[in-house]
């Protein structure tokens, strides 16, 4: 554990409040280690604020024991947690992670390594709780159905995260009955049969994209001239959000995916900024209603309230954010992963868009850049061979699960003609995403469309030095040359 020579000397003066299993608690320096058998009770804040949470909450307060010796962590810091019966994991310190800066399209061999031990590793994120990374298709899928896994517990913990502050995701950080009233309230806006009718409109966007780009002449940018001007334009109207003001939010989407791009402040000033523009457009649609799918949730909150005007903002941010920058970055990365294998390239202009080569690239091409969101166990759950315990956290890696090959055959080769394909690209069980049908149509539409007017696009510079967006959760890149 890294020394302290002052437990309260920290030079950001943020400090967390951590709790034992014997109910005991302590302020603890943000930057060090959390101790073994201790966890976070109250997420980093000043000293004073924590003690004036400390004031506010704690109404039964004892004194620790007496610290013996004295030039050791706090005296409630040295108390360990009770021995585990059943599987347990590792007994090493838990390592830090991420593992280090993703590497475009690459998935790092070191969860191959990890998906063929038994157990699971017990990581150290950047910030929040330790936890247990997860790694094979089988314990991710049993994360994302198992209801001993929840993520509206994550509101009671220092929540495991890559981000400096935990990401408000509205109905992704709920469970049931409060996840299952939102997903009803979105359900009817987002069935198969509605989504296709959107088919026509999508296609004739992406025909006028590709005559801009025509227009103009090679060289062209996948992601500028076409990926997110495409699913912007498409979410934008879907939503009701004005396109016209992409230049806004594009850039305060960033902090919503940010893990190092931005300093925390700037990131948290984004993010206030972006609510306050929804929460500005959601007056704006109460005075002059249309059709979109931000007004239909208008008047389901001033007509039955049913959904309160936080939920409202927060649900219009997480749609834009999966539907524009998600959906874009799964475009351009699809398109990036074809540019390298001519081969599959070829076979899509022979073949065409089919949902067979759609699931694969949706299955070989990470978007996540890591991790998806944590969960918390919230009883004692034998996972993988390692006990998890209630109030300990887990981190799913769906580029992992989706390279498993105990599922796929020579997962680390694209192969659009797979016939099994059981992916975890869309998440899975409760949570997974509501928005699939949409994203497949314009993955259908985007790429058919592309291979079917510019029959020989190819890149105009070398694949290897196309630049990728460091420090986020998303992989994308910042543009895609190409010719045709």
């Amino acid at each position: 554990m890294t020394p302290v020579p002052d437990t309260f000397d920290d030079p950001e003066q943020r400090y967390l409040v951590l709790v034992n299993d014997r109910g005991q608690h302590s302020l603890w320096p943000e930057f060090a280690p959390v101790p073994a058998g201790w966890r976070t009770a109250h997420g980093a804040d000043t000293r004073d604020g924590c003690l004036a949470h400390v004031a506010a909450e704690w109404t039964d307060l004892r004194p620790a024991e007496p610290a013996t010796p004295a030039d050791g962590p706090p005296p409630a810091a040295r108390q360990a947690a009770p021995a585990a019966s059943g599987p347990v994991g590792p007994a090493e310190p838990p390592v830090p992670y991420p593992f280090g800066e993703y590497d475009g399209l690459t998935v790092d061999p070191r969860y191959a390594d990890l998906r063929g031990r038994p157990g699971l590793l017990r990581v150290r994120p950047p910030h929040g709780d330790d936890a247990w990374l997860v790694t094979r298709h089988e314990d991710v899928r049993a994360v994302f159905t198992d209801p001993r896994f929840s993520r509206a517990a994550t509101a009671l913990h220092d929540e495991s995260r890559l981000t400096p502050d935990p990401v408000h995701t509205s109905i992704l950080g709920t469970d049931p009955p409060d996840h299952t009233r939102l997903r009803r309230l979105l359900a009817r806006a987002f069935t198969a049969r509605r989504i296709e009718t959107m088919r026509p409109g999508i296609r004739a966007t992406a025909d006028e994209l590709i005559d801009a780009m025509v227009r103009t002449g090679p060289p062209g940018d996948i992601v500028e001239d076409y990926a997110l001007p495409l699913t912007g334009l498409v979410i934008c109207d879907f939503l009701g959000i004005p396109f016209a003001d992409r230049d806004r939010f594009q850039e305060w989407l960033v902090a919503f995916s940010s893990t190092t791009a931005l300093p925390p402040g700037e990131a948290r000033e984004r993010t206030a900024a972006m609510h306050a523009y929804i929460g500005e457009l959601v007056e704006e649609r109460r005075r002059s209603p249309d059709e979109a799918l931000v007004s239909q949730l208008i008047r389901v909150r001033d007509d039955s309230d049913r959904l309160s005007e936080t939920e409202l903002v927060e649900l219009a941010t997480v749609l834009l954010i999966a539907g524009y920058e998600t959906s874009a970055a799964q475009l351009m990365n699809s398109v990036h992963a074809l540019l390298e294998r001519p081969a599959q390239l070829a076979r899509l202009r022979a073949e065409g868009v089919t949902p067979a080569a759609v699931d694969e690239l949706l299955r070989f091409v990470p978007v996540d850049a890591h991790v998806a969101f944590a969960r918390y166990a919230v009883a004692d759950v034998e996972l993988g061979g390692t006990l998890v315990r209630a109030g300990e956290a887990v981190l799913p890696v769906l580029p992992s699960a989706n390279r498993d090959p105990a599922v796929f055959e020579d997962p680390d080769t694209l192969d659009l003609g797979r016939e099994r394909n059981p992916h975890l690209g869309f998440g899975h069980g409760i949570h997974r995403c509501l928005g699939a049908a949409l994203a497949r149509i314009e993955m259908e539409e985007g790429l058919g469309r592309l291979v079917a007017r510019l029959p020989d696009l190819a890149e105009a510079a070398p694949l290897e030095e196309a630049p990728w967006k460091a420090g986020m959760q998303v992989r994308s890149l910042w543009h895609l040359p190409v010719r045709w």
